[in-house]
Formats: structure tokens, sequence, C-alpha cells
């Protein structure tokens, strides 16, 4: 799940939200006003966020601005600025140490925000050289399939929406001055897939709707006008800015990593710290992975030595292990079928309490997400729409050549395809973001930690076979091994490419090599890391974090521990980065 910071704008003025409930209470020594008087101030907070981010808003499942488009120009982005150095000062007012270990986090969770704001907004210049930022068809997207509000009203929201749809698309063509290529394939493939949004199903809709004649006609006439501004965006893109050659490198560089990773994953170690860290656990995999693939190997290659190479018989035994897999056609459907097994072996473990009312549906992964190099996501309710169903998308085999389906089913073999389904939906992600919908505080639900969300995820998988799922043999394992690989050079990889200089061949010969992937999985991973930087980080250093902290409270309380007890304290904090959940695990009494 990628997370985008927005800005937040002025809060005077504004249409009061509900009540957010921070479940403070005053801690023994502090006024009750202080954390009462912080509470005020979130809700304040919250409501200026939502009024001036309103896609950020729908995401999050509270829709009364969804018929607002936020038309990004320069002007705009002065406002912000001005706005952002007065919340900075408004923050000043509280002093952190008076307030409860729960509003501590809230209050740093805001900061981060600020800050993280500015750096955006600023220097690292996203909204200039990604012209992937830019494309209207999700937003429309989830208020037409949303259930929160009538078809018609619905259908307003889109239509007021899309009447600054022009605005829109030419202050977008602006705000570009040397991109970069990649990110600018990235824009042309997704605009054209968001291109859907706006055919025969929104159309459709329109036609069975209750509006009047009047009001069909101003919303087909957008929709025309939308689909014409989504053209000429791309045509811009493919007739101007690609001839041009004006690019700049994808790679944001030593010093620009640096200062995202420390605001995006808000960990207690630094990029270079991860970076060591992934460099030693590779090795550890490997040494495992030589130690599995020697004792399988006479079981898949009867009568034939060991090869001298251990590398080469951990290659082997993991190519026999792969050719079991899902056909092209069937993939979306072998990912539906695992899902009770994952939900009754929770249940049968007692790992953790499960919602049975919180729908999970497969789907396959609408157009205008597909081209990042992400076979596989969630799309998840926000706090305010807990009802709505998840989406867990998944990418169809659907165009690909054989060769390609072949290499990518390999990759996602009947082995890792179990340990995939963990990660993005039971116990993983899906199960997560349930917990997270619970949380009383909305500013840990809102500021979700992307290093948390998929720290955890990776953190449920080896949870998972610790408790014997999948019988505990070797070959779990070994794919295990070889999966996490996946996270450890994830780490590396996003650190090379984006810090370094690490070529795409030199990226594919590591991944295939140490990693064991296939082609078109390396292919992918390398296309990702262009496209995106320090996120690629956040699994690695996620569930470090989070296995280091379970592991030390075990040694804490020895006989006490209980597993379920611990994966249900950790989740009942929302989405806070993993140290702020720890300092709440080990000063329990002083939460409040």
């Amino acid at each position: 799940m990628l997370h985008r910071y927005a800005s937040l704008l002025p809060l005077t003025g504004l249409l009061t939200l509900a009540a957010c409930n921070s479940g403070s209470k005053p801690t023994s020594g502090i006024p009750e006003t202080v954390n009462a008087d912080f509470d005020r101030y979130k809700q304040r907070f919250i409501d200026s966020l939502w009024y001036y981010n309103p896609e950020w808003a729908s995401g999050q499942g509270y829709h009364r601005y969804d018929s607002l488009l936020v038309v990004p120009t320069a002007g705009r982005r002065q406002t912000e600025a001005a706005a952002l150095a007065r919340r900075r000062q408004e923050m000043k007012t509280f002093r952190v140490e008076e307030l409860s270990v729960n509003n501590q986090t809230d209050f740093r969770l805001m900061e981060n925000y600020l800050q993280s704001a500015g750096f955006y907004a600023d220097t690292l210049r996203d909204w200039q050289w990604n012209p992937a930022n830019y494309n209207i068809g999700g937003s429309v997207a989830d208020i037409l399939n949303g259930r929160y509000w009538p078809l018609d009203r619905r259908l307003r929201a889109i239509s007021s929406k899309l009447s600054r749809v022009v605005d829109y698309y030419e202050a977008a063509k602006q705000n570009i001055q040397r991109p970069t290529r990649e990110h600018t394939d990235l824009a042309i493939r997704q605009n054209q897939g968001g291109l859907e949004v706006f055919g025969k199903a929104l159309q459709d809709s329109v036609a069975k709707s209750g509006l009047s004649a009047r009001e069909k006609q101003d919303l087909l006439g957008r929709i025309a006008t939308t689909r014409l501004s989504m053209e000429g965006y791309v045509r811009f893109l493919q007739q101007e800015v690609l001839p041009a050659g004006q690019f700049r490198s994808f790679r944001i560089g030593k010093a620009l990593f640096a200062r995202k990773f420390a605001l995006d994953i808000q960990s207690t170690y630094s990029a270079e710290q991860v970076y060591r860290k992934a460099l030693a656990h590779k090795q550890e995999l490997l040494r495992d992975m030589k130690r599995r693939a020697a004792r399988l190997y006479p079981k898949y290659f009867p009568g034939q030595p060991l090869p001298p190479d251990s590398l080469a018989a951990v290659q082997q035994v993991i190519g026999r292990l792969s050719q079991q897999h899902a056909t092209p056609a069937g993939f979306v459907q072998a990912v539906q079928d695992q899902m009770p097994t994952l939900v009754k072996w929770v249940d049968d473990h007692h790992l953790l309490t499960q919602d049975p009312t919180k729908p999970l549906v497969v789907r396959e992964t609408p157009l205008y997400m597909r081209g990042s190099g992400a076979g596989a996501s969630i799309s998840a309710p926000g706090p305010y729409d807990k009802a709505a169903n998840t989406y867990y998308n998944v990418e169809p085999l659907t165009g690909q050549s054989a060769a390609r389906a072949e290499s990518y089913l390999r990759e996602y073999n009947q082995y890792t395809l179990q340990i995939l389904n963990i990660h993005e939906a039971i116990p993983g992600h899906y199960t997560q973001l349930v917990y997270a919908n619970r949380s009383p505080s909305l500013i840990k639900s809102i500021f979700g930690n992307g290093a948390m969300i998929e720290g955890w995820a990776v953190y449920t998988e080896r949870m998972m076979l610790e408790s014997g799922y999948g019988g505990n043999t070797d070959e779990i394992w070994l794919m295990w091994d070889k999966w996490n690989m996946r996270v450890t050079l994830n780490a590396i990889l996003d650190h090379e490419v984006q810090a370094g200089a690490i070529t795409e061949a030199a990226a594919v010969a590591l991944l295939r090599r140490d990693g064991f992937q296939e082609e078109a999985e390396a292919r992918n991973k390398w296309l990702r890391a262009t496209l995106s930087q320090v996120q690629l980080s956040s699994y690695f250093t996620g569930s470090t974090e989070i296995y280091d902290l379970r592991e030390e409270l075990k040694r804490q309380q020895g006989s006490a521990f209980n597993l379920k007890a611990f994966h249900e304290q950790f989740l009942s904090y929302g989405s806070a980065p993993v140290k702020y959940i720890r300092h709440m695990m080990l000063q329990p009494d002083k939460q409040d």
C-alpha cells in the first residue's frame, strides 16, 4: 500500500467535524485540560486536512468534500506554504511532554506530517517531475463504486468535481518541468487506463439514475470533456514532453533519500543503518537456503550428486518447486480459493481475533491502477467508511505472452502464492487495516505509517510459518527464505537505485542471482525501484522492528507471554510507527 502526503491548509473558518475521540484521559499529575485542549486542536487539524485534501478524505471514507477538485496551481502551493508555517507555530503552543503517551504519539505524527508536506512541496518537488501525480480516474472511480451515498448523490458529486477538470489538466501541464522518463511513461499508461472510468459503466449509471434531464445532460457533457482533457494530457506527454527529451534522472540522490527515509519511515534506524542490516540479513538467508536445499536435493533429484556450487543446488531445488503453480486463466481464482484456509488457520491457532463482518473481495486490479510493477495490492476503506469492502487487487495475466505469464507463475508458485496471500490478506494487510479502523485515534489511522503497515504484513509471513502453517517442511521454509530475500533485496535495491548508481543490468543480475527471482519479477522490481523512493525499504525496516519488539517482550514476560495478546495489543494502536507503538506497549500504565 502506497501512502502519499497531501498538504495542509488554514484551519480557521471551517466546518467542524464530528468529534474525534482520541481515547485520552489525564495522566497522573497532568491537568485534564492539557489533553482536552489538544484533542480539540486535533479535531480542527483533521477538518482542515479534509477540506483542502478531498481526494485523501474520500480515500479515508470521509465524503463531505467528494465534489471538490483541487487544481494544482502555483498560487495554491503558495497558500499551502504559508499555512504550513502557521500550523507549525500553533503546534508550539503544546508541550509534548505534558501530553498522555497516546497524545504524544499523535503530536509526533502531526509534526511529521507538517515537515513532510513542506519537504515534498519545496525540496523533493515531485509535483514538477512526476506527471503520474495527475490522474482524475482513481478519485472518480472511488466515488462511483462507493456505497456510502445513494447513486444520485454520488453522481452529483462527480459532476461537480468534473466541472474543473479542464483547469486541473492545464495546471498539470504547466507544472511539468524536466520530468523523469519513467514517470512520464507511467503517467501515459495510467491516464490511458483511467479513461475506462469514464466509459460505458459511468454512462449507464447516469442513464439509470434519478437525475433530472438537465443534470444528466450536464454530467454527460462533463464526462465527454474529461475524456478529451485526459486524452489531451496523454498527447501532451507523448507529443511534447517525450520528443523534447528534457528529462531528469529518476534517482533522487543520497541526501534526499536519507531525508525522505526519515520522514516516510519514521524508524529508530537511519537509511544507511537499514541498508547495512539488509546486507547482513541477505547472508543469513543464503546460509539457511543452502542448508535446506542440501537436505531437499536427494528428494527431488534422486541418484544425482549434490552440485559443488551450493547456490546452484538452491537454484535447482527452487526451480523444481516453482513448477507447481496455477494456470494463467486460473491465477485470480487460485488467490480467491486460499482465503478460507487462511481464515481457519488463524482462528484454530489463536493467533488473533478476526472480524467476519468486514468484507474482503478479491478482484482483478482496475486498469487505472496497473502499470507500476506491483502485481497485488490491497485497497482498504478508511476509518470513516469501516463497513465498505476491502479489495484484494490481483493483476490478471491476460494479454501477456505465454513465456512472460509462465515466468510470473513460476515466481508465484503454490508455495509463494500462499505467502503472498498471508502478506496481502490474512493475517497481513487486510487484517491489520481492519484493526487500524478500530483505533480510537483518528490521527494514527489517517497518518498511517507505511513501514508499520508493510512490516506487519512481512512479520505475519514468518509468524504463520512459525505456528506450523505449511507443515514446517523444508519446502515451505526454503520458499519463504526466497520470499524474504525479496524483502531484504528490496531494501538493498532501493538504496542502491535511489542513493547509488546501480544499473538495470546489475540490479536484475542481483535479483536473479541472490534472490533466485524469475526474469519477469526482476524486471518489474527494477521498474518499481525507478518509480518509487524509500517505499521498498519499508518492508524490511518495519518487519525487523516488529520482530525485535516481540522478542524483547518475550524475554521480559517469560512464560506469561501470550502471542495472541501481543498481536492484538500491537494492532490496537492503529498504523503508528513501530518506534511509537513500542513506547506505548512498554509503558502501558501511562498511555491515558
